[in-house]
């Protein structure tokens, strides 16, 4: 069975610690690419296919945004988003449905409580059911829709792999990342999803940065939106005090995890991080994709030692910090969590 890289490929992203004992090691690979989506930095098998899981999100918005589907701001924020179901964020989505002339049952995301404790145990006491449009991609599937009812394309299998819109998230992905596309299969969410390598995800990230609203072609205009968008709405992007959200509101990085511990960052000048962990752990990829855009010179250690206290990378025992997620023995070490 084909598969992405290998444990004995892998480096040492993160150690989380208990007492002052290394209690577990994540493993896994990094790339880290500049503006001109040439590699700065490859830490383990940055070639092996990745499935981009939610990080697809912005190309896939952004194939959206091609198809004519009629996105800006907030919701084109919740397009691109894996939100936690708050009424904000909820209100987005059926909006977005609404200008396209649909509800949410033209979903086809998986039914789902919010992720928003609040927001989930307030339904549950009204005695409202989980449902789609509570799903973390029920923002994507919207936009989704609006492409297809703004390009006269089928609704009811939007998701089919040989839909033009699925074809030209392919296509999208495949003229970003520098790269061809041969591996997909269903993403969590039931959309298509597409493997490419660490060093082709951090390459397409890279264009959202480098991208101008001035450029004479479409595609660079709309990629340059999506960046915009995302920059001043980051509650969109995740909820209030989540990681993904802190990082953009806090260092005007762009910041999105994916399942099965996959997280890309980009910072304002080009400079984009891509990083797997092997185990599918999210936890262990802030930390050290922080510290590479410091190393790489793309933000000031300060600022990113700012931050760490707001990412949640402290270990618990009986409510109280006993240990910490901190950096592995082979992401070079500048900045230190406090």
């Amino acid at each position: 069975m084909a598969g992405t890289f290998l444990g004995k490929d892998s480096v040492e992203l993160a150690v989380v610690s208990r007492g002052g004992f290394v209690e577990s090691r994540h493993v896994g690979s990094a790339a880290v690419v500049d503006a001109e989506g040439e590699t700065l930095l490859a830490l383990g098998d940055v070639r092996a296919p990745i499935f981009p899981r939610s990080t697809l999100k912005f190309i896939q918005a952004l194939a959206s945004l091609e198809a004519g589907a009629p996105l800006d701001g907030e919701h084109l924020g919740i397009a691109c988003a894996s939100h936690v179901g708050t009424p904000l964020h909820i209100a987005l989505v059926r909006d977005i449905l609404g200008r396209a002339g649909l509800d949410e049952s033209a979903l086809q995301c998986p039914a789902a409580w919010p992720a928003d404790r609040a927001s989930r145990d307030s339904l549950i006491r009204s005695g409202e059911p989980s449902a789609r449009i509570f799903m973390e991609c029920s923002g994507k599937h919207a936009g989704f829709l609006a492409a297809c009812t703004a390009a006269g394309w089928p609704i009811e299998n939007y998701l089919g792999v040989d839909h033009p819109l699925q074809k030209l998230v392919r296509d999208t992905l495949a003229r970003f990342a520098g790269e061809q596309v041969s591996i997909n299969s269903v993403d969590g969410c039931g959309a298509p999803i597409h493997a490419v390598s660490l060093t082709g995800l951090a390459r397409a990230m890279s264009r959202f940065a480098t991208s101008q609203a001035s450029s004479p072609f479409g595609i660079f205009r709309n990629a340059a939106k999506i960046w915009q968008a995302t920059l001043r709405h980051p509650w969109t992007i995740a909820g209030h005090n989540r990681p993904d959200t802190v990082v953009i509101e806090e260092l005007g990085v762009l910041a999105k995890t994916g399942a099965e511990g996959v997280l890309v960052l980009v910072a304002p000048d080009g400079t984009s991080v891509a990083i797997k962990s092997l185990d599918g752990s999210t936890r262990a990829n802030v930390l050290p994709g922080l510290q590479l855009l410091v190393a790489a010179g793309s933000i000031a250690p300060a600022a990113a030692e700012a931050v760490l206290p707001k990412l949640g990378l402290s270990v618990l025992g009986g409510g109280q910090p006993v240990g910490a997620i901190m950096l592995g023995s082979d992401i070079p070490s500048i900045i230190e969590r406090s």
